[in-house]
């Protein structure tokens, strides 16, 4: 019987086409026990002393500069080979396209309820809006976290398919993610003791997917998560945060924040990419770290995260 009213309670969840922010908007003070998850034994640096944090590379002038490249390049092969994560400052995207791209997935999921339910679906389309991708097919707690996802290559979407009210920046800042993926394959294969297009030149660069997240203000946050842990399916995620944060990177057995910088990209090396290293290369070229990372909730957590699977 449990079976069965958690079978329903999700369906007439996601049969509202709101999502996890028609929760909020009607006004809700307790949450669903969908949402109810475990609490995490796992200890966190922050509350232990320890002062470990997830490196910040700057890219400035490594086109013009061989010694800043080489220095770049020797960073990213020690933070992939430590923490599978690092930021990256001076990557070439404009602040003001940051911000933009920040308040465009804000304006798509706080937009008029009967605009935004037109995109809500589970089937594949260029542009698919919904809460929780797995929500019918899983027993596990779902997340708090309304999603849209684009995928932009190898054949992008019609101009038509995407939502008016982030359309453009959509596209601007996706033209900019593609150049900072190319290059980041670039110094990911250099790091690797390979030529400069190795990892292009067999196809990890073709195709890009993004992902809108959004995380309503919580009524109770110490019984869900917006993510749970899990490694990326992709070869690099290239992640905007906003300024709450909530990420964390699991690091020698203890959740380590990842701070939230305004200029700043997170880099994420993803297990298509540890797969391809370790089919192709023997282990004395040196070894990339997948970490398992998550999220906790705050208030209004916006993620805009640019996957290159």
């Amino acid at each position: 019987m449990e079976d069965l009213e958690r079978i329903k309670e999700l369906k007439d969840f996601d049969e509202t086409k709101l999502g996890v922010k028609g929760l909020v908007d009607a006004g809700i003070t307790k949450i669903p026990h969908i949402f109810y998850h475990l609490p995490d034994k796992i200890k966190k640096a922050s509350e232990s002393g320890d002062t470990t944090t997830i490196p910040v590379i700057d890219l400035a002038n490594i086109l013009e500069d061989p010694c800043a490249c080489k220095r770049v390049v020797e960073s990213v092969r020690d933070a992939s080979e430590t923490f599978g994560f690092f930021q990256i400052v001076n990557h070439g995207i404009p602040v003001s396209t940051l911000n933009e791209m920040k308040d465009g997935v804000v304006r798509f999921f706080e937009q008029d309820s009967e605009v935004k339910k037109k995109y809500y679906t589970r089937e594949r389309k260029p542009f698919v809006y919904n809460s929780n991708y797995n929500l019918l097919h899983t027993s596990d707690p779902i997340t708090w976290k309304d999603t849209f996802l684009c995928n932009l290559a190898p054949n992008p979407p019609k101009p038509e398919d995407l939502p008016a009210i982030c359309r453009n920046i959509l596209l601007e800042y996706l033209n900019h993610v593609m150049k900072v993926g190319t290059l980041l394959f670039e110094l990911l294969s250099e790091a690797l003791g390979l030529n400069p297009t190795y990892l292009i030149d067999i196809g990890c660069a073709e195709g890009l997917s993004a992902f809108g997240h959004y995380y309503p203000s919580c009524p109770e946050p110490e019984l869900t998560l917006g993510t749970v842990k899990h490694v990326d399916i992709d070869f690099i995620t290239v992640l905007l945060q906003d300024h709450i944060g909530g990420l964390q990177v699991l690091h020698k057995d203890m959740w380590v924040d990842v701070p939230t910088i305004p200029e700043a990209l997170v880099v994420n090396i993803g297990d298509f990419l540890q797969a391809c290293f370790c089919l192709s290369f023997s282990t004395n070229i040196g070894h990339l770290f997948l970490l398992q990372h998550f999220l906790f909730i705050f208030k209004n957590q916006i993620f805009y995260n640019a996957a290159e699977p």
